[in-house]
């Protein structure tokens, strides 16, 4: 009994099957119902086919570009698309004649999708402004990047920002089975069947991204031979082959700033697990191991601090220790540090401390240095009082003595408030017996 043929050697589209599948109408759309459900935002614009300056931003694959076309089409309007990547002044310009020329001549709206809006620069987002302020063109930016960082405040004050989310699971997973079993513009030809560990397999690994998603399972289930009856099938061990890839993360963007905090969050709430999870996230994606090696220094002083001074000459020998061995052995002691400084107790006291001693000395930058605190190196300055009357703490079998080491005007300051936690617990009696018999000196004086 023959085989029934091959189809992949004849089947060769042009474009990707993220491309070919991209929706062509709003039923076809997958996702971001907060936005396009029943009595939702978009829902109430488009269906009024209302045209307002809007801004999509979301994660790579959620539907930017696709609802931006959905949205011209459904307004009847006319779309410019241009890429800020290559689009430069010259381009804005004629975008914007191009709009005048169609309302002149057809009395058509014009809408400026805008793709990878955060990559125009403050000069280029001049040019568009005073037109899209006029309503010349309309604007639908699509950005990864948070909009508030990345426009000027006067264009993005005249848009709507819309924030789409990633897509869910089961969106996924619809567009998964959508794109297997179209025989027009997806993969039903080829007759493929993917395996129910394999399906979620694949939208997990694709991290709420249907571009993802659609590439991996291309790739899949081409590189996946026909069974004799002609169909392939694809199992989650043949997924794991293609799917090997850094996470989304940007070094510079807002998903760098986003896994850090969460990262030092850890940290501070004393979570090992999520500590290690969110540092080696970063690690898989390329980050700077020494940058993160610097976020551990910063926690062990500004969240540990002296409740368990051990912390900082840990995390100083972790970042000595992996600039002496580098990945991946020096990774080892980034980690014992992170799960040390989670585990640490924590005191944010100096912290606070520092804070409050900078607020002060920015308030009272001429208050006198007290005499007795003044080197006297000549004979005029000890005539003049410097240095009289300075204890030497050593000299006490203490070796402490009450003393005022402030400005007249600040001997009531008090800037370190020990924590009962770890160590600070052990001195935060000391020092307040020190401060009450310093109190009542200065009382006397």
């Amino acid at each position: 009994m023959s085989s029934k043929p091959d189809l992949s050697s004849a089947w060769s589209p042009t474009e990707p099957l993220a491309e070919r599948v991209r929706p062509r109408c709003l039923e076809e759309f997958v996702g971001q119902r907060h936005l396009l459900g029943e009595g939702k935002i978009l829902h109430r614009l488009l269906h009024r086919a209302l045209f307002q300056s809007l801004i999509l931003w979301g994660p790579p694959g959620c539907g930017k570009t696709t609802l931006a076309h959905l949205i011209a089409r459904h307004t009847e309007g006319h779309l410019i698309a241009l890429s800020a990547v290559t689009a430069g002044t010259k381009e804005i310009r004629e975008a914007v004649e191009e709009a005048r020329h169609v309302w002149a001549s057809v009395r058509k709206r014009s809408w400026l999708f805008m793709d990878e809006m955060h990559r125009l620069n403050k000069a280029q987002q001049d040019v568009l402004l005073p037109h899209v302020e006029k309503g010349t063109l309309y604007l639908l930016g699509a950005t990864t990047e948070n909009p508030s960082f990345e426009m000027i405040r006067p264009l993005l004050s005249r848009c709507h920002v819309l924030v789409l989310e990633p897509l869910s699971e089961d969106d996924l997973a619809h567009v998964v089975v959508r794109a297997l079993s179209d025989s027009e513009r997806g993969l039903g030809l080829l007759r493929p069947v993917l395996s129910e560990e394999a399906l979620k397999l694949l939208v997990q690994a694709a991290g709420g991204d249907a571009r993802v998603a659609l590439n991996l399972l291309e790739t899949a289930v081409l590189s996946t031979p026909p069974h004799a009856d002609g169909v392939r099938r694809v199992e989650a061990s043949m997924l794991l082959d293609v799917m090997e890839r850094p996470g989304h993360y940007d070094k510079n963007g807002e998903e760098h700033y986003n896994l850090i905090s969460a990262f030092h969050k850890s940290l501070r709430g004393g979570d090992p697990d999520a500590a290690l999870y969110w540092m080696t996230r970063m690690l898989q994606a390329g980050e700077d191991p020494l940058y993160i090696a610097r976020r551990l220094v910063v926690a062990a002083s500004e969240d540990v601090g002296l409740a368990d001074p051990f912390a900082l000459v840990l995390t100083m020998n972790a970042v000595r220790a992996y600039e002496f061995l580098g990945s991946p052995e020096g990774e080892l002691h980034l980690a014992q540090a992170a799960v040390y400084v989670s585990l640490a107790p924590k005191s944010n006291s100096v912290y606070k401390a520092l804070k409050s001693a900078r607020e002060l000395a920015r308030k009272t930058p001429y208050d006198p240095v007290p005499l007795h605190l003044r080197n006297a190196p000549t004979a005029l300055l000890k005539e003049l009082g410097y240095g009289k009357a300075y204890r030497y703490p050593h000299d006490d079998p203490q070796g402490w003595v009450p003393e005022v080491y402030v400005p007249e005007t600040l001997k009531d300051a008090v800037f370190y408030e020990p924590s009962v936690r770890g160590w600070e617990g052990k001195w935060k009696e000391t020092l307040e017996r020190r401060r009450a018999l310093v109190k009542k000196k200065a009382e006397r004086c």
